[in-house]
């Protein structure tokens, strides 16, 4: 790495009682401004981070002090402060090189642990924008429906279902659906093409005052890439029919802008005996705008659609009575169709060089259609249990924040604090559950309304440090409108509810040493209900609390070795459950999370790179009797790990693994849900700007269930039901061979 130095201020008096300021900017080898370098002096604690214009400050800086800067997929430099730098402004010239964990610097920062798994993302980039959830630690995923419907999430001793319990976002776009046709928090990621994924913030626990509605057990916001370093065309083939084609190109590329266009298709019958007919179709385009001075400025514009078959959730009595195989289908009319459009501006202003302004607008417009047989024969003898789950909704929003750094006492303190304003509005129309014949014929309708669910909200952040110490206090207040209009009855019948909701944070992080941090986070977050269910209670429990505390450590004891361990807990108030399946309100009683984190992340050497998590979980009901107290399908522990290679004679892979213990599936633990251990692995081999890939996943060919309930069915010859595990099965080995170039 080569540093420039230009002494642009008249040095100050070196022997002065005051603490000194460096300041600077970072730029890349083609002199582009690199914007959120860190800067952290090892001496002191203290940090910053590089603006959009690549500058930064840094305070309380001494004769001796060791100054960092770093940054993901560049070399770390390090300079000794002596007279020449006290007050002086430089410039710092960052090399290119290989992702590693040497790159990531310890700082006392909230959720810190977002740094340290991203060099998991890029140690061994994902297949899918929903694998890359299972990048967050203890976060386990399931598919049961083709392919098309979004994924279940388990994190925390949550059956989050398909949300409810999880903020997500893209860029800042949320994914969450509020108020869904087919259940609250509904996150379909399938329209994130994986290889626009640059990095993953994410955090555990309600402990954020910028994130709101759905963050309890934790956040996660994916980042897209700004633009393209090169064009890629990649092709994939493999089992099951599937066929997978890629394509990302430049479109302009210029001093200051640039924009790409990026283009997925992936077609597969998948595993089932029934084929899953699956397609799905993917289109983003990108410009981006940095002035190198105090603005950038990102739109994007992206559409997809996707349309499946499925074979849905088999009792496990089927198969066990030779009436079906693993991979066979009661009812193989299952499946579905759903498309949304996005467009989003992201705008950072740099007002001087201690405060900035973001700004993000979007609008999405979503259409979703669904159909489902979970009981079979047990409501209709006759026609069978097919429900229908349709909408159409069409989102706005937009939020500007306000960020300030001041110097307090003689710069030796930093204090940073953060105000923002927003709001999203969803227009929900004709939402509705209806039991149908065949996917073409409606036989009832259960529930058919428009929703108008508008949230407006504010919140403020402070992030105060001193010498070891950091103290983040945080307050946010959320207003909540529900509006439903019932299309059932005869006669206009609109009812609506209003709610406010104000939600304390504090984090408190000590910094032991420069390779040591202790954090005690706490804070009270929430999950809004069901807009039927709000206005079929009143607007009663209808903002449930998360109450959660973390305690825990982050150390570094090498450069190239980072051990993390928390031991936590989190409380829900009592509330009332939409069931979109049933389109009833039920209960759901107060519960009580303990939990206990660990992991590891360990850059061998130079292409050699590991990372492994194990996570346990007690939840209990908190308002049952000892032994009818189990949350059905939460997990208790939950363990992954992977040994991941590159620049090998042009060779690069890994393995990893992916474990889940038995769980109980109802409240009594009479029945339980298999756990399973999968392993997957992919190898490529590079020649100039081709690869050539294989991917291999379920290596072992494990029988494994990939989802798994407790449901009461009735098959058409039974003369009653039955209550048992009813499963979809996880993929078996599973090839596929991939042929990219790069250009």
């Amino acid at each position: 790495m080569k540093l420039y130095i230009t002494l642009i201020a008249t040095l100050l008096l070196s022997g002065n009682v005051f603490a000194h300021e460096l300041r600077g900017t970072v730029l890349s080898e083609d002199q582009e401004a690199l914007e959120g370098v860190g800067v952290y002096n090892k001496t002191t604690g203290g940090y910053t981070y590089t603006d959009v214009s690549g500058y930064f400050e840094l305070d309380d800086i001494s004769i001796g002090d060791i100054v960092y800067f770093y940054s993901l997929g560049f070399k770390n430099y390090q300079i000794t402060i002596n007279e020449d730098y006290l007050d002086a402004t430089i410039e710092v010239v960052l090399e290119e090189s290989a992702v590693s964990l040497d790159q990531v610097v310890l700082v006392s920062k909230v959720n810190a642990m977002s740094n340290f798994v991203n060099v998991d993302v890029k140690a061994n980039p994902v297949k899918s924008s929903q694998e890359i959830l299972r990048k967050v630690p203890g976060l386990v995923i399931g598919q049961h429906a083709g392919g098309g419907k979004a994924e279940q999430i388990f994190l925390r001793g949550f059956d989050i279902d398909h949300g409810t319990d999880i903020s997500i976002s893209v860029d800042g776009l949320p994914v969450n659906m509020v108020s869904h046709a087919h259940g609250q928090g509904y996150s379909d990621m399938h329209f994130i093409i994986p290889e626009t994924i640059d990095n993953l913030d994410f955090g555990m626990g309600p402990y954020y005052a910028n994130v709101g509605n759905f963050n309890t057990a934790g956040y996660i916001n994916l980042q897209t890439k700004k633009k393209l370093e090169q064009n890629l065309v990649s092709v994939e083939a493999g089992q099951f029919n599937t066929l997978r084609t890629l394509g990302m190109v430049k479109i302009t590329e210029g001093d200051f802008s640039n924009a790409y266009v990026a283009t997925e298709m992936l077609l597969s019958d998948g595993p089932f005996e029934s084929s899953q007919d699956f397609n799905r179709l993917n289109v983003m385009g990108r410009y981006n705008y940095n002035n190198r001075k105090d603005q950038d400025i990102t739109l994007t514009l992206s559409h997809f659609q996707s349309k499946w078959d499925a074979s849905g959730q088999i009792p496990q009595r089927a198969v066990e009575q030779g009436l079906i195989s693993r991979f066979g289908a009661i009812d193989d009319t299952e499946g579905g169709n759903t498309s949304r459009s996005n467009f989003l501006i992201n705008q950072s202003q740099q007002l001087n060089e201690h405060s900035r302004i973001q700004s993000k607008a979007y609008i999405s417009k979503y259409d979703f259609e669904l159909f489902s047989n979970f009981t079979f024969f047990l409501e209709d003898p006759v026609n069978g249990d097919q429900i229908h789950q349709k909408e159409e909704r069409t989102i706005i929003g937009a939020e500007t924040s306000y960020e300030h750094s001041v110097h307090v006492g003689d710069h030796d303190s930093q204090l940073k604090y953060k105000g923002g304003l927003g709001f999203r509005y969803d227009d929900a129309n004709e939402v509705q559950l209806s039991r149908t014949l065949n996917r073409q014929t409606i036989l009832e309708r259960l529930a058919f309304g428009n929703i108008d669910e508008l949230n407006a909200f504010g919140y403020f952040d402070i992030t105060y440090k001193k010498n070891k110490w950091t103290i983040n206090p945080g307050l946010r207040l959320d207003y909540f409108k529900f509006d439903y209009e019932n299309l059932l009855t005869e006669t206009y019948d609109n009812k609506s509810e209003t709610k406010l909701f104000l939600g304390p944070k504090l984090n408190v992080l000590y910094a032991a040493s420069q390779n040591v941090q202790l954090f005690a986070k706490s804070g009270i977050g929430f999950h809004s209900n069901d807009t039927r269910v709000v206005v079929a209670n009143s607007g009663e429990q209808i903002l449930p609390a998360a109450y959660g505390a973390d305690f825990g450590t982050i150390v570094k004891p090498i450069d190239r070795l980072v051990i993390n361990a928390a031991l936590w807990a989190l409380f829900l108030e009592q509330e009332f459950v939409y069931v979109g399946d049933a389109a009833i309100v039920e209960p759901s009683g107060k519960t009580r999370r303990l939990g206990v984190d660990f992991g590891l992340r360990y850059q061998i050497n130079d292409w050699l790179y590991m990372n492994g998590d194990i996570n346990y979980t007690y939840a209990r009901s908190t308002e049952e009797p000892e032994g009818a107290d189990y949350i059905p399908l939460a997990p208790d522990l939950t363990s992954s790990a992977g040994l991941f290679f590159r620049d090998v004679h042009n060779f690069s892979g890994g393995i990893n693994y992916r474990y889940i213990k038995d769980r109980p599936a109802n409240e009594d633990n009479s029945i339980i849900a298999e756990g399973y251990f999968v392993t997957d692995f992919n190898l490529n081999y590079s020649i100039k700007n081709w690869t050539l890939g294989l991917i291999v996943e379920n290596l072992f060919d494990t029988e494994w269930n990939e989802t798994q309930f407790a449901t009461e069915s009735r098959l058409f010859n039974e003369a009653s039901s039955f209550e048992e595990i009813h499963f979809t099965p996880g993929a078996p080995f599973y090839l596929r061979g991939k042929v990219s170039v790069t250009f």
